[in-house]
């Protein structure tokens, strides 16, 4: 496979931008090699800038879930566009985004619309210390909720990715006020709870972990933390930024059944434009300014763009059948791939909830960071290219997940599973 222009413009793009990239996991770093500079996507597929076609499940990172270039995702788009890009001002199509995410989200009745899954992660955390008067706050060890600083203790995805243990350019005095816990753990977090409860202001989870991989709760996990948490009067968020719409209309929260005081989200609500939000109960929404005295702003917050974008997206994932078709799309490539490690006999462990997936070479249950931590990296680095060269395009980490779209068709599924076989095959040597 000639990627013999991606190459040149790596070098030149060196130059000018740290590392190359915008964001460090895009930098190839844990898979050897040099990033492909994608010159155009359209439903499941992409092409590089050296015409190499791909077999896409990394979705721009989750948010496509109807693929590339979407046609009524485009024209909405378009649509906004001629009326102008930004205002820094109130439009309408902000306030039909609100209504259809609290349409769909159990426990939002008001949300606020930023502009990034960081800054709405930042803003939940200010919100709950605003509202408890609390400082303290806990999260588990290989979420990755956004890189704001005090969430960047003990964070998964790009620094597990990079080797990367904890963030330089954190001051202690925001680190010693995030406590952090292994993942499934409920023993811990009464425990900690009993000794710390009255300093808490929040507990932040991502009800399915997506930055370590895809790690499923396990039964009663979520349920303890919010048991908890009310009872210590510190407020449950919810990170949806991956989850929520990925896996239902209602995320997480309503597969499970659990209601968060806050949840944020992003990706797929900006339809492949930058969004994010925060959202929950107005008791606790009612706080941000102007209303409250919690501070929050942005110039691009609700940018039209990106709210006629969303909401196209939000408006088709309604469409019957959607969640279903995903969710038989995703067992067939997954059950595929497993059979092809059983044959092949290489150790792997597969997770998966609805269209979102992993494959994690190891030979122990996944469950939280400390098992994560025992996958075979350099088996992946050899998996990754060899996928890669039969023209599937997958996250260029172990650590990351991968996303079916309702746009993959049942002969690109069968072609990915015929490529996972050759390439575990290649990996093993």
């Amino acid at each position: 496979m000639n990627r013999k222009k991606s190459e040149s413009l790596f070098e030149e793009a060196q130059r000018y931008i740290p590392g190359g990239v915008n964001s460090p996991v895009r930098a190839f770093k844990a898979v050897g090699g040099h990033p492909l500079f994608i010159q155009k996507a359209k439903g499941s597929r992409l092409w590089d800038v050296d015409g190499n076609e791909f077999i896409d499940y990394n979705a721009s990172w989750g948010p496509l879930i109807f693929g590339h270039a979407h046609p009524q995702i485009v024209e909405a788009v378009k649509r906004a566009a001629e009326n102008g890009t930004s205002f820094g001002a109130p439009t309408e199509l902000e306030i039909e985004m609100a209504k259809k995410v609290i349409d769909c989200v159990p426990s939002i009745e008001g949300v606020r619309m930023v502009s990034s899954g960081t800054e709405a992660t930042m803003s939940a955390i200010r919100l709950a210390r605003g509202y408890t008067k609390r400082d303290k706050i806990v999260k588990f060890e290989g979420n990755f909720h956004g890189h704001g600083d005090s969430l960047l203790v003990k964070s998964g995805s790009g620094l597990m990715s990079l080797g990367i243990p904890d963030c330089p350019g954190v001051i202690e005095d925001l680190a010693k006020n995030t406590l952090t816990l292994p993942y499934n753990n409920g023993d811990a977090v009464v425990e900690l709870f009993d000794k710390m409860g009255s300093e808490i202001a929040c507990l932040i989870v991502e009800p399915i972990a997506g930055n370590m991989g895809v790690v499923p709760p396990k039964e009663g996990f979520l349920q303890t933390l919010r048991d908890v948490t009310r009872q210590h009067g510190a407020l449950l968020i919810f990170d949806e930024v991956i989850s929520g719409f990925r896996v239902g209309l209602g995320g997480a929260q309503k597969l499970y059944g659990i209601t968060p005081d806050l949840t944020t989200l992003g990706k797929i609500i900006g339809g492949g434009l930058p969004v994010g939000a925060y959202g929950g109960k107005k008791e606790f929404m009612d706080h941000i300014a102007p209303v409250g005295s919690v501070y929050q702003a942005g110039t691009l917050s609700g940018n039209p763009l990106a709210m006629a974008a969303g909401l196209e997206m939000l408006n088709l994932l309604s469409a019957k059948g959607v969640y279903e078709s995903l969710e038989a799309k995703s067992q067939r490539l997954c059950d595929g791939f497993r059979k092809n490690a059983e044959e092949a006999g290489v150790p792997a462990f597969f997770t998966r909830v609805g269209s979102m997936f992993s494959m994690f070479f190891t030979d122990e249950e996944v469950v939280d960071f400390e098992t994560v931590s025992t996958c075979d990296l350099e088996f992946f680095k050899r998996y990754f290219n060899a996928m890669l060269e039969a023209g599937i395009y997958i996250a260029c980490s172990q650590f990351e997940a991968g996303f079916m779209s309702a746009v993959h068709t049942e002969e690109e599924i069968e072609q990915t599973i015929e490529a996972n076989r050759d390439a575990l095959k290649t990996a093993k040597g």
